[in-house]
């Protein structure tokens, strides 16, 4: 890519960002550190993460993403609302070392008052038919803590199924798995 050409289409492999009807995904930038903040530094949204993070972990969380967009070709995505261009929360696949393997996670973190609206289980959706159209994987994951009783919902109704348990960054998750055989006959 030539630089300073604007990548707010192009996801990853040079392929157009997923959307959906409501939705649109694109690559986090920088100016989108205060939407993520609110996330992040969220009590309530973060209560299955160890902790909050600060504004400054925020960027973080963004530079992050934008070097897995560099290596592998996509990563989180920020999750915009089409009808009023607000940024919601993040989605996108992201490779994590699970019992010593490589897995390609499905990630999805709204802000809160974003909750409840079906987003999560849209974008998560979004991003699932975009990996398995574009990445050579036999099957996705999602890492869910048991408690988180939304997450599992979401997950559920996009049809992954817990197929375990790990202890992932020192606490126990589930493991939520769909197989791209069982994807392609849904």
């Amino acid at each position: 890519m030539e630089q300073g050409l604007d990548m707010s289409g192009i996801c990853g492999l040079d392929i157009p960002c997923p959307h959906s009807e409501r939705l649109s995904l694109r690559p986090l930038m920088p100016n989108d550190e205060d939407a993520i903040f609110d996330l992040l530094g969220d009590p309530e949204a973060m209560r299955f993460f160890p902790r909050t993070y600060t504004r400054e972990e925020a960027g973080l969380w963004i530079a992050r993403n934008q070097y897995r967009y560099g290596v592998f070709g996509y990563g989180l995505w920020a999750v915009v609302q089409k009808q009023s261009g607000e940024v919601l929360g993040d989605c996108g696949p992201a490779w994590h070392e699970i019992d010593d393997e490589l897995q390609l996670e499905v990630g999805y973190h709204f802000r809160r008052r974003y909750w409840g609206h079906g987003y999560a289980t849209e974008a998560a959706r979004t991003v699932m038919h975009w990996c398995f159209d574009h990445i050579a994987v036999d099957h996705l994951i999602s890492l869910i803590r048991p408690e988180n009783e939304a997450s599992r919902r979401v997950a559920e109704r996009n049809g992954l199924v817990n197929s375990g348990k790990t202890t992932w960054r020192g606490s126990e998750h589930l493991i939520y798995l769909m197989e791209r055989k069982r994807w392609n006959l849904l």
